[in-house]
């Protein structure tokens, strides 16, 4: 857990809600900033590769986007940039964001039943040294099976085009269908509270 004044300010790259939860969870104060990458762009074949090189990517971004040194303000704080990057693998097939309501279906029609890994990096960045640490996590869910109805509201509630795989593991439509989670929920969820605690350290 993180003293009651760290000694260093936390940026958090990502509009993702999930990742706002944890690291609020973990008791730490933030402000954010988006990356705004085309994420499309990118391509790597292993899935671990992938989602360092988006992560980095985004650090980078938000990086160019600071004032000249990286500092938000004249004092004498650290700032730590976090980044992070979720895919979902299925069948050794990479599944980022759904583009369209027929993927979403898909996607989740194939996870009814069965399972799928998710694999997440984490990137810390310190702005004042120009420090970059960084590293990933994966777990495994497994489904029950889930019922057609409940796939039609997931899609009509637009949710499944905001995260990878297109299934939000804590959404209350969801939730009654996971069986099991093999590693850390918060992985699944788009931030390993544990890999982060650890990069943070480093990163100072």
């Amino acid at each position: 857990m993180p003293t009651e004044n760290p000694p260093f300010k936390i940026i958090l790259g990502s509009s993702s809600n999930a990742r706002r939860e944890i690291l609020s969870e973990m008791g730490y104060e933030f402000t954010i900033m988006t990356a705004d990458i085309d994420e499309k762009c990118i391509r790597r074949e292993k899935p671990e590769d992938l989602v360092m090189v988006l992560a980095e990517a985004k650090a980078d971004a938000i990086v160019q986007r600071l004032p000249t040194g990286g500092r938000l303000e004249e004092d004498d704080s650290t700032t730590l940039l976090i980044t992070a990057d979720t895919v979902v693998v299925y069948q050794g097939i990479i599944r980022e964001k759904p583009t369209s309501e027929k993927e979403a279906r898909e996607f989740i029609k194939g996870y009814s039943g069965s399972h799928a890994a998710v694999v997440g990096s984490v990137v810390v960045t310190n702005l004042a040294t120009g420090k970059r640490v960084g590293g990933w996590d994966s777990a495994e869910v497994y489904f029950l099976e889930i019922p057609d109805e409940v796939i039609d509201s997931l899609i009509d509630e637009g949710i499944t085009f905001n995260v990878a795989g297109g299934l939000m593991l804590e959404h209350p439509l969801t939730l009654p269908f996971v069986d099991a989670v093999v590693g850390s929920t918060d992985t699944v969820m788009g931030l390993s509270k544990a890999l982060t605690e650890k990069l943070l350290l480093e990163a100072q």
